[in-house]
């Protein structure tokens, strides 16, 4: 704690950009972490943090790779949870974390769309409102990070999302695609992954009512009111009624919980706190989700330490912030994420299919992974939306068997499948929840290592 407290600043960066904005970046002593602010839009701030790896192979042949993690929610903070519950380099007790993705790759986590995490917006006005605006500053963030830095131009950056995250991520693809192709970013895109990703809401919602009616979860009643609720979800989606739809979402959750006394939906083999069903009765859609989104990771860490963890909030408000030294004193993190989901609840039910089959169209290399056990974007669904892709090479991917996975030597125990098809490829996650990379750490690992062709250590 204390040697955290104690990093060393030895640069600081305060320019004007082309865009008219501001940046201010500061970096470890040895270099191995760099963070800061871009000023995407006057008066819109996004923060970013990278992380070098120090497992970092030299290859020619194999450049080493950097990871840009999107959360989801929207409004969940990549920083806050992606960073310290999930991949990155210690956990919220500020310990090692022996899985983290940077025996990979580099990582990258940024608080986006701005509002979320330690981002921030000085006029409500500015707050996105849809996937592709959250694209265009994304692509503004990543004009300044990479094209002032040689070093960071030569290695691939795969785009790697949760959640909400992954319409972020498709969105994000494209944009960066067209910045390259226009010479406005310098950036080798290595491809996207897309982890248990909200891709098409419609997929999501009609599989939660068969799926746990055969888990016993749900009777033929519950079913019919879910499966009821989904074709009125579908029709305002295909008259444009989106707000409504995102209402209807809203109430078809609280249905699900009701009916199944409480199921949690990042994990279906567990039940969810009381307080998540008193939320969604109250109507108060970002407090589930945002507030859901780090619950189940809590539960898993205290039962595996018991006492041990730590609180995120008090966290990044508390010792992480002193040590970034830049963000603002009236800033606190995550203090603006309910508007993030708010001003974006217009885009939160649209499907983004027709950008995968244009990534994958594009030649670009998309994954698609998804636990096993996870409800609110269940595998039933992810098949569903991938099946609907017009991409040409879809039915040989569908005729494809897939190849079981282990982790190390151990060949008994079963992990997940792969599949690949040209630059599609899908993994099945077994016993693993929303939450892939802390359910199952090591077939997560070995899986980012094929998605990058990371150079072995």
């Amino acid at each position: 704690m204390e040697k955290l407290c104690n990093f060393v600043v030895t640069l600081l960066l305060l320019h004007l950009l082309f865009h008219g904005g501001i940046t201010i970046a500061l970096k470890t002593n040895d270099g191995s972490e760099e963070w800061g602010y871009v000023q995407v839009r006057p008066k819109a701030h996004m923060f970013w943090w990278l992380y070098r790896s120090p497992y970092r192979v030299e290859d020619p042949s194999k450049p080493w790779p950097i990871l840009l993690w999107l959360q989801g929610g929207p409004g969940a903070s990549g920083v806050g949870i992606g960073n310290f519950e999930e991949v990155g380099p210690l956990d919220t007790s500020l310990k090692p974390r022996n899985s983290t993705w940077l025996r990979k790759a580099d990582l990258l986590f940024v608080d986006n769309p701005v509002g979320t995490g330690y981002s921030y917006v000085e006029d409500k006005k500015l707050f996105v409102k849809t996937d592709v605006d959250a694209a265009t500053d994304l692509t503004t963030l990543l004009i300044d990070i990479f094209n002032k830095d040689e070093k960071l131009q030569k290695s691939p950056l795969f785009i790697v999302a949760e959640s909400y995250g992954g319409k972020f991520a498709v969105t994000l693809g494209l944009s960066a695609l067209k910045a390259i192709q226009d010479g406005k970013l310098k950036l080798k895109l290595g491809g996207v992954a897309l982890g248990d990703s909200w891709i098409s809401p419609e997929d999501f919602v009609f599989s939660w009512g068969p799926l746990l009616k055969d888990l016993s979860r749900l009777d033929d009643n519950g079913l019919q009111d879910s499966n009821s609720l989904a074709e009125k979800i579908k029709q305002q989606l295909e008259d444009g009624k989106f707000v409504e739809a995102t209402n209807s979402w809203s109430e078809l959750e609280s249905l699900i919980s009701t009916k199944s006394n409480n199921v949690d939906f990042y994990n279906l083999l567990e039940d969810a706190g009381s307080s998540d069903l008193s939320a969604m009765e109250l109507g108060l859609l970002q407090e589930i989700t945002i507030k859901r989104y780090s619950k189940y990771l809590t539960s898993m860490r205290s039962r595996s330490n018991p006492g041990g963890e730590g609180d995120l909030d008090e966290l990044l408000n508390g010792v992480i912030k002193k040590k970034l030294k830049i963000i603002p004193e009236n800033v606190t993190w995550g203090g603006q994420s309910g508007d993030v989901f708010t001003y974006l609840s217009a885009d939160f039910m649209k499907p983004r299919i027709d950008e995968v089959d244009e990534l994958l169209a594009k030649g670009v290399n998309v994954t698609v992974y998804n636990g096993q056990v996870d409800l609110i974007c269940a595998t039933k669904g992810t098949e569903a939306w991938v099946s609907k892709l017009k991409w040409e090479g879809l039915k040989d991917f569908l005729r494809k068997d897939r190849t079981p996975l282990y982790c190390g030597s151990n060949k008994a125990t079963t992990k997940g499948f792969v599949k690949s098809y040209k630059n599609l490829h899908f993994y099945w996650i077994l016993k693993a929840g929303h939450f892939v990379p802390t359910d199952q750490p090591c077939v997560a690992l070995d899986m980012v290592g094929a998605i990058t062709q990371s150079p072995a250590i």
